[in-house]
């Protein structure tokens, strides 16, 4: 929802922000790690109870990661690695912040409500996996929905206030990226109707003229199962399969047919040899 709707106004927000930053020497990946950081003075906050200090920890995790897009394109450093580096340390700071929630409640509520923060990480590794997953398929239906990261972070804060408010806020958590899973597969189930789309920027979309195009049209698989089945169909073969049994077929039609060719261009010379002892070794024009 947060990516649907107002992305392009945070992001017109953030920009002078983030050329700020660049001016001060700060890049891209020091934001990222460094949020990484905060998520952890998150997890031991709440995991020893203090929740109200984990909300403006949760906070400067939550800037940390809104603001290291807007330096990395400021400072013309945006790149498939730093990406990479951001949507990894995203996940991480997820299982770091839900580990200290189940660490939290295992000290003051029942054992089963552990469960309950881990859940919730579950489904939102499953929102974040359905989204890469299409988009590497080519697809871009896997977007937006009722709870993404942005909105987990704020809604988890809200459950930060009070302790007896941590619980149903996980509660609401779950059901919500529950909702969102499902909302992202029967979009990218809708979109992907139809005939199968290359991958992008993949070997798999190599023109199919090319020797290295038909050869994967064909399939690798089946040409070694054509090769070998086909072994069993010559002389000398063996048994089916038997890739020696191929080489010796192909050895024995190449004597074959030197002998052929030898026995041919031996006649001609034999009778001309011949015709010059009968006549006395004349020649006629």
């Amino acid at each position: 929802m947060f990516d649907g709707r107002w992305r392009q106004a945070v992001d017109r927000s953030t920009g002078p922000v983030g050329g700020w930053l660049v001016r001060r020497g700060i890049n891209a990946d020091l934001l990222t790690a460094s949020g990484l950081v905060f998520s952890v003075a998150t997890a031991v906050a709440v995991g020893s109870g203090h929740l109200l200090l984990g909300i403006p920890l949760l906070a400067l995790t939550g800037f940390h990661d809104l603001l290291d897009g807007p330096v990395a394109k400021a400072a013309g450093t945006a790149s498939v690695r730093g990406a990479f580096f951001d949507s990894v340390v995203d996940r991480v700071s997820d299982a770091v912040i839900m580990g200290g929630v189940s660490w939290y409640l295992i000290s003051t509520h029942r054992g089963e409500l552990a469960l309950l923060p881990l859940a919730v990480l579950g489904m939102a590794s499953v929102v974040s996996y359905e989204r890469a997953k299409a988009e590497a398929l080519g697809l871009s239906a896997a977007k937006g929905g009722l709870m993404e990261r942005a909105e987990r972070m704020i809604l988890l804060g809200v459950g930060f206030l009070a302790s007896w408010l941590l619980v149903p806020v996980l509660w609401i958590m779950l059901g919500l990226v529950t909702a969102t899973a499902v909302g992202r597969f029967v979009r990218v189930w809708r979109e992907a109707e139809g005939p199968p789309r290359p991958a992008p920027n993949t070997r798999a979309s190599m023109p199919a003229d090319t020797a290295a195009g038909r050869w994967r049209q064909g399939g690798v698989e089946s040409r070694w199962r054509a090769w070998r089945e086909g072994s069993s169909a010559r002389p000398g073969g063996g048994r089916a399969g038997e890739p020696l049994g191929r080489w010796r077929a192909r050895r024995q039609e190449a004597l074959a047919s030197r002998t052929h060719r030898a026995r041919r261009s031996a006649r001609p010379r034999t009778a001309a040899t011949r015709r010059d002892a009968g006549t006395g070794g004349t020649h006629r024009d």
